[in-house]
């Protein structure tokens, strides 16, 4: 039964009012002035409100003030006379639902009422409805229990409902992107955009104009002015993907935008401020860049002001059950398959993998093992060579540790080398298929080709390995 409160100095008025609404079911309330009505409204559980506005004393509004300050959910319905409707304008402004003006029609107030109730019941389902999504994105994405995952989940649940910028670090394939997507689903501006870029994808001219925008004629196939990715995201969240694989200029520019909250497209004269939060995610040691100045110091700050550090799975094995159901049941539902479990014998081996590419090798693995069981379960047989035999091949080291030592950074540069330019033999000279291939980002595999001249395939043989 919906409560609501009647607020008026005449008691004529609240009889007539009170006899009306209990005909409808509602449970009533009365007070005889903005004082009475305080106290009422301070015990809660009102479901509507409905006072007059001229009254001895405080008026209307101050009860139309304290209602909204103890509950903004409850809907106001104010009551005026023909003179005062410029105070009925100004208690819309101040977050009435509506107002009557007397002398009023019973039915027209029955409709507005019922109007007020139904709109508070619509909205409360609509929060309840976000809230269970938000939950449900939550567990649904980031799954685990071990104890690193449990810290993970109760970073996000603190830092979420706050505006501080974070940095997610962690290897490739560690859900970095998943801990961003369910800190802005579990913030205050979740009802606003999240854009997702990755920063190392793109050379500096192409991110430039995808993050600032560009005005028309800026360059050449700028045909028409484009928003940047910053202004997109307004109001809401951006996350800047492998943001180590930035180049000093772009790290220029990206730091003046977290300083200033300001960016001017490419080609603009005029700035735009911006309301972003900004979550940053890299699979590179920043602190180490900045040490050999290939990352600015002052904008590893900017973003390190808070710091979630994603485990790789080897680390987390007790997670691999859940996470390998997760996965199961995902590509059961997409391929309309019936695997219901993973025996023993396949669940053991998941978890005894090392897992070199994380969350993602593992759901690559469950997406080939669902598509190939032709039966209830997945065996043994349903998993990759490289599981079901457990793991990949130890190699002997390409070079023995002698008495008088070795140059390691030298034996690095060349393992480096020979992998990049196997890579790129497999790809048939593509670049990126190449980059994919080590794990690397499109930008850093540019860099060390054209360090060790292989774009043109005449690396010079400056490493001797092995």
């Amino acid at each position: 039964m919906d409560r609501i409160l009647i607020v008026d100095d005449e008691k004529g008025m609240r009889d007539l009012l009170s006899i009306m609404l209990k005909k409808e079911g509602y449970a009533v309330l009365q007070a005889e002035s903005a004082d009475r009505a305080r106290e009422v409204v301070a015990r809660g559980d009102l479901d509507l409100v409905i006072s007059d506005i001229s009254m001895p004393g405080s008026s209307g509004l101050e009860v139309l003030k304290h209602s909204k300050a103890a509950s903004v959910e409850t809907p106001v319905i104010m009551i005026t006379a023909y003179a005062s409707t410029e105070s009925a304008i100004d208690a819309l402004k101040l977050g009435a639902y509506d107002y009557i003006i007397k002398p009023f029609d019973i039915e027209e107030l029955k409709l507005v009422v019922r109007n007020a109730l139904e709109r508070r019941r619509l909205e409360h389902e609509n929060r309840v409805l976000k809230r269970e999504l938000r939950e449900k994105l939550r567990f649904d994405t980031l799954v685990g229990d071990s104890p690193r995952m449990r810290e993970v989940l109760d970073l996000v649940a603190r830092i979420a409902p706050t505006h501080s910028t974070v940095l997610i670090s962690g290897e490739s394939g560690t859900g970095k992107e998943l801990v961003a997507r369910a800190i802005h689903t579990q913030s205050p501006r979740a009802d606003r955009p999240f854009v997702s870029i990755n920063c190392g994808a793109l050379p500096d001219e192409l991110l430039e104009s995808e993050l600032f925008g560009h005005t028309r004629g800026s360059f050449t196939g700028a045909v028409a002015a484009k928003k940047g990715l910053f202004e997109v995201a307004d109001g809401g969240t951006i996350f800047l993907d492998e943001i180590g694989d930035t180049s000093p200029a772009m790290q220029v520019k990206l730091l003046r935008v977290l300083q200033e909250r300001r960016i001017r497209r490419v080609g603009g004269t005029e700035e735009a401020e911006v309301n972003v939060r900004v979550l940053a995610a890299t699979n590179q040691d920043l602190e180490m860049l900045v040490r050999e100045k290939r990352f600015r110091e002052d904008l590893y700050y900017r973003i390190n002001v808070i710091q979630i550090r994603m485990p790789a799975l080897r680390e987390k094995p007790e997670d691999v059950p859940a996470l390998a159901m997760h996965f199961l049941n995902k590509y059961n539902r997409i391929m309309g398959k019936q695997v219901t479990r993973i025996d023993e014998d396949a669940m053991r081996r998941l978890q005894d993998h090392a897992w070199p590419g994380n969350v993602r090798e593992l759901e690559n693995v469950l997406e080939r093992a669902v598509a190939l069981e032709p039966g209830d379960a997945i065996t043994l047989d349903s998993l990759s060579r490289e599981v079901r035999e457990g793991g990949r091949p130890a190699q002997d080291l390409p070079v023995s540790l002698t008495e008088s030592g070795i140059d390691l950074e030298r034996q690095l540069e060349g393992l480096r080398a020979h992998y990049m330019e196997e890579a790129l033999r497999r790809a048939r000279g593509v670049q990126t298929r190449a980059a994919e291939l080590l794990g690397m980002s499109f930008r850093s595999f540019r860099y060390f080709a054209k360090k060790y001249n292989l774009i043109d395939g005449r690396r010079e043989p400056r490493f001797n390995v092995g």
